[in-house]
């Protein structure tokens, strides 16, 4: 008889959702830098405004993809992920609210759906984090 051996990664669900928010966050980053002008038109910020905004994504999810290849990974880290999410979050909704980004109606619908996504891995990572305990 062979002997099963059965090994648990509590950081499984953590890890995953952390790639997940490093891919959708570096590809949007990534747009935003490629085709700053024709997304401009399409949403309303500026050029130069989506440009800053990419590279700002574009390192945070490389940060972030990073900290879901790390063994063990940093609760320190994995909490100010969350909070920069939340922050995302709720700067996204405010910026809609205000006006301040100049947004079209694309554009407001755009970065409202863009804020649940956010928030939604933020939720994610809470429980992933909370998984490892």
């Amino acid at each position: 008889m062979t002997a099963l051996t059965v090994t648990t990664d509590r950081t499984k669900f953590l890890r995953i959702s952390l790639a997940a928010d490093a891919v959708v966050t570096g590809g949007n980053g990534l747009v935003y830098l490629a085709f700053a002008g024709p997304v401009g038109t399409l949403l309303g910020p500026g050029t130069g405004l989506l440009r800053g905004i990419g590279v700002f994504l574009l390192v945070y999810g490389v940060a972030v993809g990073f900290l879901a290849s790390r063994r063990p990974i940093s609760r320190a880290a994995t909490k100010a992920v969350i909070a920069l999410n939340i922050i995302w979050t709720l700067g996204s909704v405010a910026a809609v609210v205000t006006g301040a980004a100049g947004f079209t109606t694309i554009g407001a619908i755009w970065a409202i759906a863009q804020a649940l996504v956010v928030a939604v891995f933020a939720e994610l990572q809470i429980t992933g984090l909370r998984k490892t305990l």
